[in-house]
C-alpha cells in the first residue's frame, strides 16, 4: 500500500537552503567570523574553564524556554551533588543538560564527535539526558491518557500521536522514516552514493543546515517529550560541526531563549519564528516543497541573527582587557578579599594557572599572608585546582556573576 502523500518523509522539504538570496550570504559570513575571533585573546586554560560557566548558562536557558526556572546556584549545587527532593526532577535535567554538553565540547575538542545529524546520536542524547528520571519525569499525559516514555525511543504507537500548537507532527508510526529522511538531508559526512546527498564539508552548506535541521528535527517530534532540549543539543553539536563552536564558549540557547527584542517581545521571538517555518508552500513562487521555503528562510536569518548576536555578546564579555578591569572591580567590591588578591586573579587570568607557591611572590606579601590570600580565594571558589596541591585556575562561581558577568542571565 502506498504511503498517504501527507505521511510521506519528503514532507519536511524544502530541507535546507541550497540557493542564497538576501542577507543570508552577509550572515552566514558574519557568524564564521565572530566566532573565529571569540576568546582568541584568552589562555586556553582560563576559555576552557570559562566553557564550564557558559554550559551552567545554557543549562538555566534550556531550562527557561521549557518553563522551569532554575537559578544558577541552584544548578551548581545540584552539579556538586546536592540534591533537594523537592526540586529533584528540575536538578536531574540541570545536571544531565549539563553533562550532555560538557560531553559533546570533549567529542568536539578531540575529533571524535559523531555525526550530529545520526539517529543514533540522537537517540543516544536522549537516552542519556533521561537516565535516571524519575517516574514522573517519563509519564506522559495528554487528556484522559497517559504512558510512560521509554529514554532514546521515537515515538512509535497511536497513543502517542501529538498535537504542538496548531501543528500536527507525522504520526508515531512514520517517524522512523521521518528520522531516515532528516539523516540523509542533514548527514554532515554522508554515505557515498546516496541519492540525495547530506549537507557534506562546506561551513556556510553546514552554518545554514544547523539552523533549518533544528525546525526540521522539532517538526518531526521524534520523541514524545525533550525534543527542544535534544534539538538544542543537536545544534550545539552542529555548531561545533561546522567550526563556529568557539570551544566552547558560546551556545545557540541563550538567543533562543531571549530573542532579538528586549523584554517579553524577544522571548516570543522563538516560537513565532518556529511557527511560520511550520506553514505549507503559499503559491508557486514558494519553493517546491511541501513547506513554505520562505517561511524557512525567515526562521533561518532569524537563527543567524541569533547566532550573531550571542557571539557579540560572549566576545565582549571574554574580551581580555573587560574582564581583567572586572576581577578588579570585584575585588574592590567586595566586603571580604584583600586588594592584593586582584594579583593573583590577574596572573590567573594571563598565564592560565599559577603554582601555590608563587602567591608571595605576585602578592608581594609576607608567606604566610600570602598563603592566607591564596585560600580565601580558592574558599570563595574564585580559584581552584584539579588536584589538591596542583597549581590554581580561575574560577566563575555563581556568586561571582553579577560583577564579572552582567546580564548573563534573565
Amino acid at each position: 500500500m502506498k504511503a498517504r502523500l501527507e505521511e510521506m518523509p519528503s514532507r519536511i522539504e524544502p530541507a535546507r537552503i541550497d540557493t542564497l538570496g538576501g542577507d543570508l550570504p552577509d550572515l552566514v559570513a558574519e557568524v564564521a567570523a565572530k566566532a573565529e575571533r571569540l576568546g582568541h585573546s584568552l589562555h586556553p586554560k582560563t576559555a576552557a574553564n570559562l566553557s564550564d560557566l557558559v554550559r551552567l548558562m545554557n543549562t538555566y536557558y534550556s531550562n527557561l524556554i521549557e518553563g522551569h526556572n532554575t537559578r544558577p546556584r541552584d544548578i551548581e549545587r545540584a552539579l556538586a551533588g546536592a540534591r533537594d527532593e523537592g526540586q529533584r526532577d528540575l536538578q536531574q535535567e540541570a545536571v544531565a543538560h549539563y553533562r550532555l554538553q560538557e560531553r559533546i565540547d570533549r567529542q568536539a575538542a578531540s575529533g571524535e564527535l559523531p555525526d550530529p545529524a545520526d539517529p543514533e546520536f540522537i537517540r543516544q542524547l536522549h537516552r542519556d539526558f533521561y537516565a535516571g528520571a524519575s517516574v514522573e519525569m517519563l509519564t506522559i499525559r495528554s487528556g484522559d491518557r497517559s504512558f510512560t516514555m521509554q529514554p532514546g525511543e521515537w515515538r512509535s504507537v497511536a497513543e502517542q500521536d501529538v498535537e504542538v500548537g496548531r501543528h500536527l507532527p507525522p504520526t508515531s508510526a512514520c517517524v522512523p522514516a521521518f528520522m531516515d529522511y532528516f539523516h540523509l538531508r542533514f548527514a554532515f559526512d554522508p554515505a557515498p552514493g546516496r541519492v540525495l546527498q547530506g549537507v557534506g564539508k562546506g561551513k556556510a552548506k553546514r552554518l545554514l543546515a544547523t539552523a533549518t535541521a533544528h525546525h526540521r528535527f522539532n517538526w518531526i517530534h521524534p520523541f514524545p517529550d525533550g525534543n527542544g532540549r535534544v534539538s538544542r543539543l543537536m545544534s550545539h553539536a552542529m555548531a561545533h560541526a561546522s567550526g563556529i563552536g568557539a570551544h566552547g564558549l558560546w551556545s545557540i540557547s541563550r538567543g533562543l531563549a531571549r530573542g532579538l527584542q528586549p523584554g517579553l517581545d524577544g522571548r516570543g521571538e522563538y516560537k513565532q519564528h518556529m511557527a511560520w517555518a511550520d506553514e505549507v508552500r503559499q503559491g508557486d513562487r514558494d519553493g517546491r516543497g511541501h513547506l513554505s521555503l520562505k517561511g524557512l528562510e525567515l526562521f533561518t536569518g532569524w537563527f543567524l541573527r541569533v547566532c550573531i548576536d550571542q557571539l557579540t555578546y560572549m566576545s565582549d564579555l571574554f574580551e581580555l582587557d573587560a574582564l581583567s578591569k572586572r576581577l578588579d572591580r570585584h575585588v574592590a567590591l567586595s566586603e571580604t578579599l584583600p586588594k592584593e588578591s586582584a594579583r593573583l586573579l590577574q596572573e590567573a587570568l594571563m598565564r592560565g594557572e599559577i603554582d601555590r607557591g608563587e602567591a608571595e611572590r605576585i602578592t608581594q606579601m609576607p608567606e604566610r599572608s600570602a598563603r592566607r590570600v591564596l585560600k580565601q580565594l580558592i574558599d570563595e571558589g574564585l580559584l581552584a585546582s584539579d588536584t589538591p596541591k596542583g597549581p590554581v585556575s580561575l574560577r566563575f562561581p555563581s556568586a561571582t556573576l553579577d560583577t564579572l558577568f552582567p546580564r548573563l542571565y534573565a
